[in-house]
């Protein structure tokens, strides 16, 4: 299968079906010497594991990682990480029933056009499951940006339409939707701060195009913003322009940060801003209507454990999605100008 892996020099390719006995990522291209523990992939996996919370499904994995090569005694040896985390709490036997049914919403059909097999059991890789192996990937790009000054920050911004802070409205939303057997969508926000300018290419591998690519690839996202987004499209040109400044100090500045950091494509050192919009869990328990595999039209109701909304662990990914960007980024960005090289190869005189 084509398309499992993402990056140019920090590269990661992920592995596993939702119920197989793991899923994994290899991560290619991370520098030598650096510090890396499994307790510090783990605190961001904890964040995105399932069986968390009111409106999280039940499938209660522990998702522990480990990590069986590319490091040794604490530090990153420049050979492949490869990460693990075990599949414990998989029930297969909950799909036995729709084996030959393709669910609305879900890669079903898709897969069966494409491959002529699929793993029906929770949609093998097209399922969720296989996020937490980006958000494996994305700790420890995180880890290694926080050395570099840059942070990646997500929240959630309207759940179903209402906003996030308005969390009593949005808990009789959610409770409503789980009553009725259904499931609601919403947008979440990362803001990436300290990036310097100079980051992306000017055409095709444009900075937000490559942001807006990693965070569209999470199967849940069906659309990305970037600064002003959508909104921009209602505004006048000397309402969307940042107004560019210079101190005493001769630092630039922008006044506004329409933009969202980027401009021409490539970043421009203000607060970079990607929202994204989740549609709502397609494993459904309401009555839908679809066909089989052999093309018959049939009524199903799906069974076994789904988040009534993706929003909340999707957002996680999206931040992991994000970071991985912006550190394979900055790593390619190194030989951008030949003053960088020769500084860096000149010292060997």
């Amino acid at each position: 299968m084509a398309g499992s892996s993402f990056g140019k020099v920090f590269r990661i390719t992920t592995w596993g079906e939702s119920h197989g006995p793991a899923v994994g990522v290899v991560i290619d291209g991370c520098p030598a010497g650096f510090g890396l523990e499994e307790a510090d992939i783990q605190v961001m996996l904890d964040r995105r594991k399932p069986g968390q919370g009111k409106y999280s499904t039940a499938r209660a994995e522990e998702d522990r990682v480990r990590i069986l090569s590319g490091v040794f005694e604490g530090k990153t040896t420049g050979t492949p990480i490869s990460l693990m985390i075990e599949n414990r709490d998989h029930r297969s036997a909950d799909y036995s029933a729709i084996r030959d049914v393709y669910r609305p919403g879900h890669a079903d059909y898709t897969y069966d056009e494409k491959y002529g097999i699929r793993d029906y059991r929770g949609g093998g890789r097209a399922s969720g499951r296989e996020t937490a192996c980006r958000v494996a990937a994305g700790a420890v790009a995180e880890k290694l940006l926080k050395e570099l000054g840059v942070t990646c920050k997500v929240r959630p911004v309207m759940i179903g339409g209402i906003p996030a802070e308005e969390e009593k409205t949005v808990r009789e939303l959610l409770d409503a939707a789980v009553r009725e057997g259904d499931s609601v969508g919403g947008t979440a926000e990362c803001i990436i701060s300290g990036v310097p300018a100079g980051l992306g290419e000017p055409v095709f591998d444009k900075a937000d195009a490559r942001l807006a690519a990693a965070v569209m690839s999470i199967g849940a996202v069906k659309g990305v913003e970037i600064g002003d987004g959508y909104a921009a499209a209602g505004s006048r040109g000397s309402e969307n322009n940042d107004a560019l400044r210079a101190d005493e100090a001769g630092r630039i500045s922008k006044l506004t940060n329409h933009s969202g950091g980027i401009l021409g494509g490539i970043t421009d050192g203000s607060d970079i801003i990607i929202r994204a919009a989740f549609k709502p869990t397609p494993s459904i328990a309401k009555t839908q209507e679809s066909i089989n595999s052999e093309h018959e039209n049939v009524s199903l109701s799906i069974t076994g454990r789904h988040d009534p909304v993706t929003v909340y662990r999707g957002m996680v990914v999206m931040e992991a999605m994000a970071a991985l960007t912006i550190l394979d980024m900055m790593l390619e960005n190194m030989s951008a100008q030949a003053e960088n090289v020769i500084r860096f190869y000149g010292n060997r005189k």
